[in-house]
């Protein structure tokens, strides 16, 4: 049974990854920081799984957390088999990088890039035993290219990072049967975090091209085909789901 490790896997768009990956049959762990209220849910919704799911606490700017979360992932299921980056601080107030304090740009690089390292390190060596493995990052809309992006200046230099360090694990990682891809959500909001695909159409949204608000469902999709064996062909990509919507240039 193939096993899937997830960062912030217990709500928003996490959540929903979690949920699709029971749902084809693997196994989870999933990191959470500290929302109980959201774990036990999902224990609740799962309960007839429960022997496939396990949750660890920990904060993902740390690295003992980190090593932690993939120490029990291994001792409870043998294996790693998927590593999603879900978890990706940030900072929702709109402001220059001059205003930034240390403390806020540490968290950002920390958080977003720091931790992909830390969690490579500790399951690189599990993926390459075991022939097999899949690695999946976040991004933002445009990330390939490197934009700037105005009030999100320490945010969007980490997921930038992550960009070059993705393509670089799916070509050091190739023959070891890894493949290594980042997802770049769009403007999925509130809700619709941890909605359907259904549930979207059922409130038309004028923000985005395609008519309807990206959901956590439409994520979760992208990576579990992504998971698959046969998805193997993909990998040092960098795939946008945003219903076409530009992202970073709504607000100049």
């Amino acid at each position: 049974m193939r096993h899937a490790l997830i960062t912030a896997g217990a709500k928003g768009l996490g959540r929903k990854v979690t949920e699709v990956l029971l749902e084809k049959g693997y196994s989870v762990t999933v990191n959470y920081r500290n929302d109980e209220a959201a774990v036990h849910s999902l224990q609740q919704k799962y309960a007839y799984v429960s022997e496939r799911l396990q949750f660890v606490k920990g904060d993902v700017t740390k690295k003992e957390d980190l090593h932690h979360l993939v120490a029990q992932a291994l001792a409870k299921f043998g294996r790693i088999d998927f590593l999603i980056n879900n978890a990706g601080p940030y900072i929702f107030e709109r402001k220059k990088l001059a205003d930034y304090s240390e403390a806020e740009w540490y968290e950002m690089i920390e958080g977003n890039l720091s931790a992909v390292f830390h969690l490579f390190k500790k399951t690189i060596p599990i993926m390459r035993n075991q022939g097999f493995g899949r690695i999946i990052t976040y991004g933002f809309q445009g990330a390939a290219n490197a934009p700037g992006w105005l009030h999100r200046s320490a945010f969007s230099a980490a997921k930038v990072g992550l960009v070059s360090l993705t393509k670089t694990i799916a070509v050091e990682e190739a023959e070891y049967g890894i493949t290594a891809n980042m997802i770049c959500p769009g403007n999925i909001l509130g809700d619709m975090k941890e909605a359907t695909i259904a549930e979207s159409r059922k409130q038309r949204d004028e923000m985005t091209p395609i008519g309807r608000s990206g959901t956590g469902e439409d994520i979760a999709r992208m990576i579990a085909f992504l998971c698959e064996e046969d998805s193997d062909m993909i990998t040092g990509s960098i795939i946008e789901v945003t219903g076409g919507m530009d992202v970073i240039h709504r607000y100049r």
